[in-house]
C-alpha cells in the first residue's frame, strides 16, 4: 500500500523522539517532516537532539538528516508535505490550542498527544479498544472549523491507560465507585534519571493537574455523541490520588472499584478482562496488541520493569484482584506511559482514523 506521508510537531521533546521512533519501519506511515520550535529549526535532527536523545535505541536513520521546520512559522508549508501531523509540542495549553486549529485549518488532520483540546466537546479524545465511535463527531468539528479534511484528534491522559481499560468491561455491572492511587513514571515528566537526579530513591506525592485528568477524563471516553458533542458519562464517581516514583517508564495504579448491584465474581472479571478486545483488533491495525488486557496470577505482578514492554508496550498488565474490606474489589494495573499512554496510543490512533476513512492520502 502507499504509505501516509506523517510530519511530527514538537519531534524534539520526549514523546516527539517516540513519534520519531515509531515511525522506522511502520508499515503504514513514513515519517517525512520534524518540525520544532525557532531554536531547532534549519538543524538536522541529528544536531537537534544532540545531547538530549532520551531514547534506548539509537536515533533512526531517516530522521538523522531531516532539516528541522519551524512549527508555527511554516504551518501552510508542513500541511503542503504531509497528509496528517502528530503534535506533541511543549506549550502553554492555548498556544496549543490555536497551533493545533491552524494546522486543522490548513486542511491537515492533527492527531495530538497534548491535553489542550481534550475537553474541546468536538474533539474526540480516543482510547481504539473503548471508544471508537466518538470519531464520527469530527464531521461536527469540521463544520465548525470550516474544513474538509482537516480536524483535530486526541489521545487521553497517559495514566487513565493503566486502569480505565480495566474497568471498561466490567462497567456493564454497573460500576458506582472508583478509588485509585496512581504510581508514575519519570519519563511521563520528559525526564531521564541523569536529567532529574532528585527522583533518584525519592516519590513526589503531587503531579500538577493530573488527579482532576484522571477522575475526569473517563468519563468523556466513557461518554456518547449527542448533537455533534461529545456528552461526558456522569458517572461512575472515581476520585484519584497521583505520586511520582523513581521508575523510568511504566504508571502503576492501584485501584478500588465497587458496584451498584449484584457484583460479579472474581472468576466473571478475570474471563470478561480475557476476552475484551475492541475496534483496533478487529481491524487488525499495525500497533495494536494481540490480546488487549493480560492478567498475572503471580501475587507479586504486574511489575513495572518486568511488564511494561508486553507486546510492544501496547498492552495492559493486570493483577493481585482480591476482595476488599471497604470496596467490593481491588486490583494492580500497569501501562507503558509513553508507548501505549502517549506515543503509541496517539499512532495506534492514527492507525484507526485511518483504517476508517477519516484521514486520506492527499
Amino acid at each position: 500500500m502507499e504509505k501516509y506521508k506523517v510530519g511530527i510537531i514538537g519531534g524534539t521533546g520526549m514523546v516527539g523522539q517516540r513519534f520519531v521512533t515509531l515511525m522506522e519501519n511502520h508499515p503504514w506511515f513514513q515519517l517525512t517532516v520534524i518540525a520544532a520550535s525557532p531554536r531547532s529549526a534549519g538543524k538536522t535532527y541529528e544536531e537537534a537532539v544532540s545531547g538530549r536523545w532520551a531514547m534506548k535505541t539509537p536515533i533512526p536513520e531517516e530522521a538523522k538528516n531531516l532539516v528541522v521546520m519551524n512549527a508555527q512559522a511554516d504551518v501552510e508549508k508542513i500541511a503542503g508535505l504531509v497528509d496528517f501531523v502528530f503534535c506533541a509540542v511543549d506549550m502553554k495549553k492555548e498556544e496549543i490550542r490555536a497551533l493545533e486549529e491552524q494546522y486543522a485549518k490548513a486542511e491537515c488532520p492533527v492527531v495530538s498527544n497534548n491535553s489542550a483540546h481534550r475537553w474541546t466537546d468536538d474533539v474526540p479524545m480516543v482510547v481504539p479498544e473503548l471508544n471508537a465511535q466518538h470519531l464520527e463527531v469530527i464531521a461536527s468539528q469540521r463544520q465548525r472549523l470550516g474544513t474538509k479534511r482537516g480536524f483535530i484528534a486526541v489521545k487521553s491522559n497517559c495514566s487513565i491507560q493503566s486502569y480505565a481499560p480495566a474497568l471498561h468491561p466490567l462497567l456493564k455491572y454497573g460500576i458506582d465507585k472508583v478509588l485509585v492511587c496512581t504510581y508514575q513514571a519519570i519519563s511521563g515528566a520528559g525526564k531521564t534519571f541523569e536529567r532529574w537526579p532528585e527522583m533518584v530513591d525519592n516519590l513526589i506525592p503531587y503531579i500538577g493537574g493530573e488527579e482532576e485528568k484522571s477522575e475526569q477524563e473517563p468519563l468523556k471516553v466513557w461518554g456518547k455523541v449527542e448533537g455533534g458533542k461529545i456528552v461526558k458519562a456522569e458517572g461512575p464517581a472515581i476520585t484519584a490520588q497521583c505520586l511520582r516514583v523513581p521508575v523510568s517508564d511504566g504508571h502503576t495504579a492501584a485501584v478500588f472499584v465497587s458496584f451498584k448491584g449484584e457484583k460479579p465474581s472474581i472468576e466473571q472479571i478475570k474471563a470478561d478482562w480475557a476476552s475484551f478486545s475492541g475496534r483496533a483488533q478487529e481491524l487488525n491495525l499495525p500497533s495494536a496488541p494481540k490480546q488487549f488486557l493480560h492478567y498475572f496470577e503471580e501475587p507479586d505482578r504486574p511489575q513495572a520493569k518486568l511488564d511494561r514492554e508486553l507486546e510492544g508496550g501496547m498492552a495492559i498488565s493486570l493483577g493481585r484482584l482480591r476482595e476488599d474490606t471497604q470496596y467490593d474489589y481491588k486490583f494492580v494495573g500497569l501501562s507503558h506511559n509513553t508507548l501505549r499512554g502517549a506515543a503509541g496510543g496517539a499512532v495506534l490512533l492514527a492507525e484507526l482514523l485511518c483504517a476508517e476513512g477519516y484521514i486520506d492520502h492527499k
